[in-house]
């Protein structure tokens, strides 16, 4: 594709991300070794390309600090003014083991924290996330979050993970969500099941992550034969589940030749076309795609460019209507601490 161009959308009048952000997960270290000098001028060029846009996560080791280092590397390059189009959207994450105990102070020592980290005097928009519904304080912890917004520490409260119910418990007590990170792809259809509706009623844009589904919507996985324990890292581990409830590895293969198909009339690659698939769902604002390095910019910025067709949607389409799962809200799944997708989570990160 030639002059791939990089949409933006408007969270507030005037506050703009870009379509595709930059997703900060792979940086963590669970994906290999990164060169932190590489890793900020990799963020330059990203920003420079257009993908203005940056999540991470006070859990994330490193990653906001990192982050931190490249917003000044690029104030001291492109000038303070210039960094105001910058955006991170960060979050905040109370271990699993305080939250029947849970403080505003710990609330507070998390948006400190990754303030300081991320070397901001407000964080642009904080996602939050709670482990264990049968611990009801969320309500509690999210209007602490609020509360520090009126103090001026975050720019926009948003959640991430949330099911229909508990959003619908934040918005009650007056806590204003601006958005809803969720996992969205074309194996994981979840948010259709009435969280993408309750959204648009009340006002919430979504930001999506999996898109990609660690990596099994690309080429390296088509026509090959299915993979056998252990996978080589816990993305992997985790939306090999997804594809399990999916349909399995007979039906993804049937999805991996239709993306393919579609990829080679457009000359981009499966993930692209995955990715698009997802940005172009009603309610969604923007695609959060992991990239390690700037070798991914150019299929990052071509997910901006790509028109799909109704042609293309249809044979998309045609595979996804044979589906089995997975069912149920968003993340229900993976709250269960023992069943399969619950449990090989993480849980008490912010202790390390």
């Amino acid at each position: 594709m030639k002059d791939p161009t990089m949409d933006q959308f408007d969270l507030a009048p005037d506050y703009s991300i870009s379509r595709v952000i930059r997703g900060g997960w792979q940086l963590a270290g669970g994906h290999g070794a990164i060169d932190r000098t590489m890793a900020v001028d990799d963020m330059t060029a990203f920003a420079e390309a257009g993908i203005i846009t940056f999540d991470c996560a006070d859990i994330y080791t490193g990653v906001e600090a990192m982050i931190g280092d490249f917003r000044m590397a690029y104030a001291a390059s492109h000038g303070r003014a210039a960094l105001d189009r910058i955006h991170v959207h960060t979050k905040c994450v109370p271990d699993l083991a305080i939250l029947d105990r849970i403080r505003k102070s710990d609330m507070t020592a998390i948006i400190d924290q990754s303030l300081k980290r991320l070397k901001m005097e407000r964080l642009d928009l904080v996602q939050f996330h709670w482990w264990d519904y049968e611990v009801p304080r969320y309500i509690e912890a999210a209007v602490w979050l609020d509360e520090l917004r009126r103090e001026g520490k975050i720019r926009f409260v948003s959640g991430t993970n949330f099911d229909i119910p508990r959003v619908r418990e934040m918005l009650a007590a007056g806590v204003p969500l601006r958005t809803l990170q969720v996992q969205y792809s074309v194996l994981d259809h979840r948010p259709e099941n009435g969280l993408v509706a309750f959204a648009a009623a009340h006002g919430i844009n979504l930001l999506c992550y999996g898109t990609v589904a660690g990596g099994f919507l690309g080429e390296r996985w088509l026509g090959v034969p299915e993979p056998s324990e252990p996978l080589e890292n816990r993305s992997l581990t985790k939306y090999k589940l997804i594809i399990d409830d999916f349909g399995g590895w007979a039906l993804f293969q049937e999805l991996l030749a239709a993306l393919a198909r579609v990829a080679a009339r457009h000359d981009v690659d499966i993930a692209t076309v995955a990715s698009r698939h997802v940005l172009d769902r009603p309610g969604v604002a923007a695609v959060i795609v992991g990239a390690r390095n700037r070798a991914h910019l150019p299929r990052n910025l071509a997910i901006g460019a790509l028109r799909l067709t109704d042609a293309d949607r249809a044979e998309i389409d045609a595979v996804l209507a044979r589906r089995q799962g997975p069912e149920g809200d968003v993340y229900t799944l993976e709250r269960d601490r023992t069943g399969r997708h619950g449990s090989i989570m993480k849980y008490n990160l912010n202790a390390q």
